[in-house]
C-alpha cells in the first residue's frame, strides 16, 4: 500500500425519514487539492438518524484507511455525533454505543485527525447522496469517473417572471464549479421585474416575451420556442415562471419546474408563492418542502424528479415557511439539473427513475 501523508477531507451525512424509518448514510472523500477520491451512499433500511450518522462516519473512515492516509479532517452536520466523538457528550443510547466505539477505534488508526461540525447547507454533496439513496432505496457509488455527459456543460434556458432568486442560485452553483452548465438564455414574461436586472448584470442574454403581446397562447408559445432554438437550449428551467405555455414535442421531458410544496399536494392553477405556504399552514401540515418535476401542458402535473422536505413549525408564518422551503429549493434544483446533465433520468409511464 502506498504511503499517504497528505491530509484527506471527509464529509459525512446520515438521515432517516421517520426516525426511525427508511435511512441512509453517505460520505464524500477528497484530497488536499479538492479532487474527489470516493463518494458512496448506503441504504440502511429502517434506522434512526443517529445510527445513520454514525454509519456514515464508520464507512468513511474505512475508505480513508484503505488509501493509507495518516491525516484526516472530518466534517459532519450532526452536532451530537461531533460532541460525542470529541468527548463533550456521553453516549447514553445502548443502540449507539457499539457504533461510537467502532468509530472511536477506527480513528486511532490515523496519526492526526480532527472532527468538526458543519452546517447542513455546507454539506450539500453528502446530503444529496443520502437523499438519492433514500429515493432509490439502494446503495450509490458516486465516485467520479469522466463520461461523455461530463465533457460538455448543458446549455440552459431559464424562464422567469419575478425576482430571479432561483436564477441567482443556479448561477452561483455554476460559478463555483458545482454544476456543469451554462445559461444561454433568460426569458422573462415581465419587463420590469428584478430578475431581468439581475440577469443583465450577470451578462446573460435576456429576452422579454409578454403573454399579453400575443393574441393567443399558440403565438406566445411559438415565440418562446423560437428563442430557445436560436440559443441552442438543451434544458429549460422554469424559475418562478407564472405563465402556462404549450411545450413543443421536441422539449418533452426537457422542461423542469420547481414547486414550493410536496406535489401532488398544494399544486395546480393559482397555487404559487405565498398562496402555497398559506394553504400548507391552513391544512395544519407538519411537513412541507419542494418538488422538482418535468413540465407538461397542465399545471404541476409532470413526472416528479426530486423532492426535499422540511418541518412546519407551530409559530410559522407564510414568510418563515417560505424561507425554509427555499433553502431546500436551492439544493433540489441544481441536483435535478445535474442528474439530467449526466443522463441519469429515465421517464417511463409518467414516472422518473434515477439511474445509479
Amino acid at each position: 500500500m502506498a504511503e499517504q501523508t497528505e491530509q484527506l477531507t471527509i464529509h459525512t451525512d446520515g438521515g432517516s425519514r421517520g426516525n426511525p424509518g427508511p435511512a441512509a448514510a453517505a460520505f464524500v472523500l477528497t484530497d488536499s487539492a479538492g479532487t474527489q477520491l470516493d463518494a458512496k451512499a448506503f441504504f440502511l433500511g429502517r434506522a434512526t438518524n443517529n445510527t445513520a450518522e454514525y454509519t456514515a462516519l464508520i464507512k468513511a473512515l474505512e475508505a480513508a484507511s484503505d488509501t493509507g492516509a495518516t491525516n484526516l479532517l472530518v466534517f459532519s452536520d450532526s452536532e451530537l455525533l461531533v460532541k460525542q466523538i470529541n468527548g463533550q457528550y456521553k453516549v447514553k443510547s445502548e443502540q449507539i454505543r457499539p457504533l461510537f466505539q467502532k468509530a472511536a477505534e477506527s480513528l486511532t488508526k490515523f496519526q492526526n485527525w480532527k472532527l468538526l461540525h458543519i452546517p447542513r447547507d455546507k454539506n450539500t454533496k453528502a446530503d444529496e447522496l443520502v437523499n438519492r439513496a433514500l429515493n432509490l432505496e439502494q446503495d450509490i457509488n458516486a465516485k467520479y469517473t469522466p463520461s461523455k455527459h461530463d465533457q460538455k456543460p448543458i446549455r440552459l434556458g431559464v424562464l422567469i417572471s419575478g425576482g430571479g432568486t432561483t436564477l441567482v442560485n443556479i448561477l452561483e452553483y455554476i460559478k463555483k464549479g458545482r454544476l456543469n452548465a451554462q445559461i444561454g438564455l433568460v426569458i422573462s414574461s415581465r419587463s420590469t421585474v428584478a430578475g431581468v436586472e439581475k440577469a443583465k448584470a450577470a451578462g446573460l442574454n435576456v429576452k422579454i416575451i409578454r403573454k399579453k403581446d400575443y393574441p393567443d397562447i399558440e403565438g406566445f408559445s411559438k415565440r418562446i420556442e423560437e428563442e430557445l432554438a436560436v440559443a441552442n437550449v438543451e434544458l429549460v428551467i422554469q424559475a418562478g415562471w407564472l405563465c402556462l405555455w404549450k411545450i413543443p414535442p421536441q422539449y418533452e421531458n426537457r422542461v423542469m419546474n420547481i414547486h414550493p410544496a410536496l406535489l401532488p399536494s398544494f399544486g395546480g392553477q393559482g397555487m404559487w408563492g405565498h398562496r402555497v405556504h398559506e394553504a400548507v399552514l391552513t391544512a395544519g401540515c407538519r411537513v412541507s418542502g419542494c418538488t422538482v418535476h418535468f413540465c407538461t401542458n397542465e399545471y404541476d402535473k409532470g413526472p416528479i424528479i426530486v423532492q426535499r422536505a422540511c418541518p412546519v413549525r407551530r409559530d410559522d408564518s407564510p414568510e418563515s415557511l417560505a424561507a425554509r422551503v427555499f433553502e431546500q429549493e436551492c439544493i433540489a434544483y441544481p441536483e435535478a439539473i445535474e442528474l439530467f446533465q449526466k443522463g441519469k433520468l429515465l421517464v417511463q409511464n409518467g414516472k422518473v427513475t434515477i439511474k445509479a
